[in-house]
């Protein structure tokens, strides 16, 4: 399992869990599928921010 660090790890299609905005405090993880990525830098400390197909936001920290 990868830890969403890397821009080239993740991909549109893929399953992860996410970090939302709201839940940062809590560590609260919620998974889907990735549709966009929307980080342009290849890397990010804190997992690249993509958006699920669900719509919902976040950064991911679990590649599955």
């Amino acid at each position: 399992m990868k830890n969403g660090q890397k821009r080239a790890d993740i991909k549109s299609g893929m399953s992860v869990a996410i970090v939302l905005k709201q839940d940062q405090d809590t560590g609260r993880l919620t998974d889907g599928i990735v549709r966009d990525l929307l980080t342009n830098s290849t890397t990010h400390p804190h997992g690249i921010k993509v958006r699920l197909m669900s719509g919902e936001v976040g950064r991911v920290k679990e590649i599955y």
